[in-house]
This record gives C-alpha cells, sequence and structure tokens, in this order.
C-alpha cells in the first residue's frame, strides 16, 4: 500500500501504509508465485487471484483452506496497493476466517492487512491490540515477531504517538539488518522515513527513504517506485528544497499514470501546486491545483479538497486578488478547519491574515494572525516534544542492540577461542608432537588467521559479480573524496550511471546474459578511468563514478567514453531474440561547484538528472543544475 495516495494520506498523521508487504515468510506456493506481481501491477494481480478463486471447487475452502487463505491474502495486498481498504479489510477476513493457528505466517500476514486496513483512532486502537496478542504468541527476535512490530510502528504512527512507532520501528530496523532480512528492513525504514520527516529530520528521512527507493528500482516494482519518489518529494520539500521536489513529483506522477492510478496523481499535483506556489510560480502553481481538484472531489477526500482551496487562495494572493483569496478562505474555515488535516489549518489562517491585511481590515488581520500564533506554537510544542522524546528512543534503543550485539559477539568469541584451544590440546595430545612442532603450528595459525582476515576484508568490500567495490565501500571511498575536496577547494564530479532497458536484456535473453553485460561495462570501464577515480556498482544495473579534480565538462568526456564502451558490448542471446537490443546507458552528473557537500546531497542532485534524462528518452547524459537554475541541462539528444 506504498502508492501515492496512501502515503500522502498517512503520512500526513506521521504514518505509512505498507505495513508488512513482503515480509512475512509465508511458504504456500501460489502466495509465493503472485506476491511478487503485487508492486509491480496490483491490477493484474488482484484479477488473477479473482481468476483463480472462482475456478476453485465449492468444497475448496474445506479441502485446500490454505490456498484459497492465500489466494485472499494476495487480494487484501493487491487492494491495499490501491488503497481501497474496505475490500482490503473483507479479503483479510475472510482469509483469517479459514485459519487457526495464531503463530502461521500466512495468518499474520492476514491479520496485518487487515489492520493496515483502518485508519480511524478507535479501529486502529482494536487492530493494534490483536497485533500485540499475536507477538506474545511468536518466537521474540523471530521474523514474524519482526514484522509484527513494523505493524505495531505504523499502526503507532496513526495514532499520532510517534516516538513508540519511531521505537519499535528502529528496533525492527535494526534486527532485520542484523538477521539479514532484506524486506522486513526495507519496510521499517520506510516507516522510519515517515516518522522521521514529521520530526523534521529530513536528512535523516531521506536515507531511509532512499533505501526503498533503491529496493523498488532493483525490483521493478513500479507502483511502490512511484509511492517512494513521491515520499522523496514530500522530504525534499520540507526541507525547502523545492525545484528538487518538483523533479520527483513529475516522476512520481508519471510513473503513476503509467500504471492507471489516476487518484495518486490528485495528492501528487496538490504538492507540486504547493511547491510551485513556494517558487512564486504562480500560473504552474495553478494548472497543478485545478488538476487536483476533480480527481480529490471524485475521492471525496474532505480534507485534501479544503487543503487545495486554501492553496489556491495564496494564488490569488500572490497574484494579486486578495479579495477573492478572503472569500475562498471565508468558506474554508466557515467551521474553523475542523474537518482541516491538523498541520493545514494554521497556514489557512495566515494566509487570511495577510489577505486582509492587503485589504487594510487591519482587525480581521490581527483577529487571524492571533490565531495562527496560537495554533502553529501549540503544533511546534508539541513536535518539538515528540522530537525530543523520539530521538532519545532512537538513541536508546540503538545502544541496546549494539550492547546486545557487542555482548553476543564476545560470547561467540570466547566459545571459539575455547574450541580451538580444546581443538589444539586434543590434537597435541593425540600426535605426541614436540614443542618444535606446536611453535611452528601456532606460527602457521597466525599467518593463515592474518591472510583469512585481508581475505576476508576483500570479500566485504567488493561486489562478488563485477570485482568493483561494492555499494557500502564506494559510499566510503566517495565519502573520503568529497572530504578532500572541499578541504583543498578542488572541484568533484559524480556522475550516477543506469543501463536502459535492462529488464528486457534479463527477459528475452535470460539473467547470465544480464550479468554479462555488467560484468564486461566493468572490466572495459576499468580501463577507461583515471587511476585515482572511484568507480563502483551502486546496486541493481546502476553504478557511481565519482572523478575527483575534475570538471563538469572533463567528467561529461568521461561518461561519453563509457557510454561508446557500453554501446560495443555485445549481448550473449539466443537467435532471434537480438533484434532492437542495444546496451545503453542515462547518465546524471552532479558537482561540487554546486555548493554541495555531502554525498547524500551530490547523489540526489545526480539522481533528479538521471531521471531526467531517463524521461528525456534515455540514451543519455544531463547535468545538475545549481538551484538558482533549471534542475537539469540536457547534453545530448
Amino acid at each position: 500500500m506504498r502508492n501515492c495516495a496512501a502515503v500522502l494520506l498517512l503520512s500526513a498523521w506521521g504514518g505509512i501504509a505498507a505495513a508488512h508487504a513482503g515480509c512475512f515468510d509465508v511458504q504456500v506456493p501460489v502466495f509465493r508465485e503472485l506476491r511478487p506481481l503485487v508492486p509491480r501491477s496490483p491490477r493484474q494481480a488482484l484479477a488473477e487471484a479473482n481468476a483463480r478463486i472462482a475456478a476453485l471447487p465449492k468444497d475448496a475452502a474445506d479441502q485446500e483452506p490454505r490456498t484459497v487463505a492465500a489466494l485472499y491474502a494476495i487480494r487484501a495486498r493487491a487492494y491495499g496497493q490501491m488503497t481501497l481498504t474496505h475490500p482490503e479489510r473483507a479479503s483479510a477476513l475472510a482469509g483469517l476466517a479459514l485459519l487457526h493457528d495464531p503463530t502461521d505466517p500466512l495468518r499474520l500476514e492476514l491479520l496485518a492487512s487487515y489492520a493496515n486496513s483502518f485508519s480511524s483512532a478507535g479501529a486502529v486502537t482494536t487492530a493494534l491490540a490483536e497485533v500485540k496478542q499475536a507477538r506474545a504468541l511468536v518466537r521474540p527476535g523471530s521474523r514474524s515477531d519482526i514484522c509484527l512490530q513494523i505493524s505495531e510502528g505504523f499502526m503507532n504512527q496513526l495514532r499520532a504517538r510517534v516516538s513508540p512507532a519511531i521505537r519499535e520501528l528502529t528496533n525492527a530496523y535494526l534486527q532485520s539488518s542484523a538477521s539479514e532480512l532484506p524486506e522486513a528492513r526495507i519496510n521499517a525504514s520506510e516507516g522510519l522515513a515517515v516518522a522521521l520527516r514529521s520530526m523534521g529530520d529530513g536528512r535523516e528521512a531521506l536515507k531511509f527513504i532512499d533505501q526503498q527507493i533503491q529496493w523498488d528500482k532493483a525490483r521493478h516494482a513500479r507502483d511502490d517506485l512511484s509511492g517512494g519518489i513521491y515520499f522523496r518529494g514530500e522530504i525534499l520539500r520540507s526541507m525547502g528544497h523545492y525545484r528538487q521536489a518538483i523533479a520527483a513529483y513529475k516522476q512520481s506522477r508519471a510513473m503513476s499514470m503509467s500504471v492507471g492510478d489516476v487518484q495518486s496523481t490528485g495528492y501528487t499535483d496538490l504538492r507540486m501546486c504547493e511547491a510551485e506556489i513556494a517558487l512564486k510560480h504562480f500560473r504552474d502553481a495553478r494548472l497543478a491545483c485545478n488538476r487536483a481538484v476533480p480527481v480529490l472531489a471524485a475521492g471525496h477526500v474532505t480534507a485534501m479538497i479544503k487543503e487545495t482551496r486554501v492553496q489556491l487562495a495564496k494564488i490569488a494572493l500572490g497574484e494579486g486578488h486578495p479579495a477573492h483569496a478572503v472569500r475562498i478562505l471565508d468558506q474554508v474555515l466557515r467551521d474553523h478547519g475542523a474537518d482541516m488535516l491538523a498541520f493545514t489549518v494554521a497556514p489557512a489562517y495566515l494566509t487570511r491574515a495577510k489577505a486582509n491585511a492587503r485589504l487594510h481590515r487591519y482587525a480581521a488581520a490581527y483577529r487571524d494572525l492571533n490565531t495562527y500564533l496560537r495554533l502553529y506554537q501549540a503544533h511546534n510544542r508539541a513536535n518539538q516534544a515528540r522530537l525530543r522524546e523520539a530521538l532519545e528512543i532512537r538513541f536508546q534503543a540503538k545502544q541496546e542492540f549494539e550492547r546486545n550485539a557487542i555482548l553476543r559477539r564476545k560470547l561467540q568469541a570466547a566459545a571459539h577461542r575455547a574450541t580451538k584451544q580444546r581443538q589444539l590440546l586434543d590434537w597435541m595430545e593425540a600426535a605426541g608432537v614436540a614443542g618444535a612442532l606446536a611453535i611452528a603450528l601456532l606460527s602457521y595459525i597466525l599467518v593463515a588467521d592474518r591472510r583469512h582476515r585481508r581475505q576476508l576484508v576483500v570479500l566485504a568490500n567488493e561486489d562478488p559479480l563485477t570485482g568493483l567495490p561494492n555499494r557500502g565501500y564506494t559510499a566510503q571511498l566517495a565519502t573520503e573524496a568529497l572530504a578532500t575536496a572541499w578541504t583543498q577547494s578542488r572541484p568533484l564530479t559524480v556522475a550516477l550511471i543506469d543501463f536502459d532497458y535492462f529488464k528486457t536484456i534479463n527477459d528475452q535473453c535470460g539473467h547470465a546474459a544480464g550479468d554479462h553485460v555488467l560484468k564486461e561495462f566493468a572490466q572495459l570501464s576499468r580501463g577507461a578511468l583515471r587511476a585515482g577515480d572511484i568507480f563502483g556498482r551502486w546496486g541493481g544495473e546502476e553504478f557511481l563514478l565519482v572523478l575527483p579534480d575534475a570538471s563538469l565538462d572533463s567528467a561529461l568526456a568521461s561518461v561519453e567514453r563509457l557510454r561508446l564502451l557500453a554501446l560495443g558490448i555485445q549481448v550473449p542471446c539466443p537467435e532471434g531474440r537480438t533484434e532492437g537490443l542495444r546496451v545503453t546507458f542515462s547518465a546524471g552528473l552532479a558537482s561540487t561547484a554546486d555548493g554541495l557537500r555531502t554525498l547524500d546531497e551530490i547523489v540526489a542532485r545526480a539522481d533528479v538528472a538521471l531521471y531526467e534524462a531517463k524521461d528525456a528518452g534515455r540514451d543519455g547524459v544531463r547535468i545538475s543544475r545549481a538551484r538558482g537554475g533549471p534542475d537539469a541541462e540536457p547534453l545530448r539528444a
């Protein structure tokens, strides 16, 4: 349930919708078969599940209850992805009625869907109690326990209990990372992104949402990716990076349209309108808000309709029509914002105060300004208190987890040493070796141990497919190079490279062919770059190139060399399937010349430029420009 509509509605209260997607270890074959289809095409997954349910014999619920329940679970997840909460709940309940083992991962999957389908405070409280009851029955620290903890975190966000939500999600994130449960980790990171954004910590929120975006890119989950990019725009907008936010909204909107998710475009247009107003682009803002109005009206989302009207009032005021702005806001605030989202009421009063002041109605302006200040101060005090509590909880959770991890490592190390000593003593006793031989043996063990540690360091830093630095090591090297560039006042440019239509190569020629392309590209690129350049695999078919002491022009020349090398790669493919297949990539460039100091900032700017290149037709490079100019400049047709 991670599309834009769900993200927007629930993130308004500090929550997000995909509380359990892909988290539980459900082993029913039909569920495992259809589950990957849900994020790519929820409508297709729903149609397939409905068709299979219709084809089942009448006694299927008695003969094959787990198969039928699994199909209902797919239905629930597909409905949830489309933010259709009532049919999601009905499907989850139908599946739950067929299962009785309270620790069955399939039943827990259905329970999470059921709990996720509520938004009213009372219903969420009831569902939360059921999830807590289920957690009490599963093994602490197990996969099911972690997934249920994530569900608790999401539901606490829906109840505006941000601090407990952050505690649960932080614990789940750390536990799933240590237990190597990537889907659970992504769910937890997504929830943390929303919670941290609501706390005003945009930088940390970006780190977590970018994990989700990279995950969805690698899985080609376009519907989920649209929601992640939309929420990235929300974070950027909250940080005041309006141009980057608009670029993210446009990209998300195009993705939503491509999968037929019209409802999400309404929410995206509303936020795009808000960002354009911040830039004083009132004409573009009006176009976006006017696009949002009919979509929101069709969905009967009163709070969002009123918020759109507040934005239209801001546009009227910005264009010099204060009387029109007052007329709009008088209607919006007729009931003092009772049916509006809490965080949108204060700005409405502030806008009306400004409009009344323009009309020289100072008494009315003074009343509205007082109301605005009262609401703003109350909201700000509550946010500051929650932020302090949330930061303390995150710190405590991380400390506790690290203490436990250190203790576990110490116990494991002690046990390992004891085992080695026992084995050595047994061997010496059995063999009756002399002291000199024992010394030689110990020397060999030390040398071998050092060699083993060196091999482990290489394995930890190297991408096993391409032999390039992996994402973690690339980020480390890039961060160090960036710090050096700023310390020495020298230029540095980053290129984010992503292969075009890579899924087509995998689908037509097989994943072995895709792997061949990546390995060949890595080998060719190493020979074409300077000794000091940093080139690593960033994830999937994406690579990061860091060019110290390189201006944008020289960096462009380097990327062009790589682009030409990629064009020459032959795809090993069965005869007849290679027609139209070419190895091309799109790239985005960003430079420290734009004042970007952190790796996250510079990669984010390069990422925006990369997607501009994708949207412009692929097989091209775009350069991210400084905040004062356009977001990206085309460099190739």
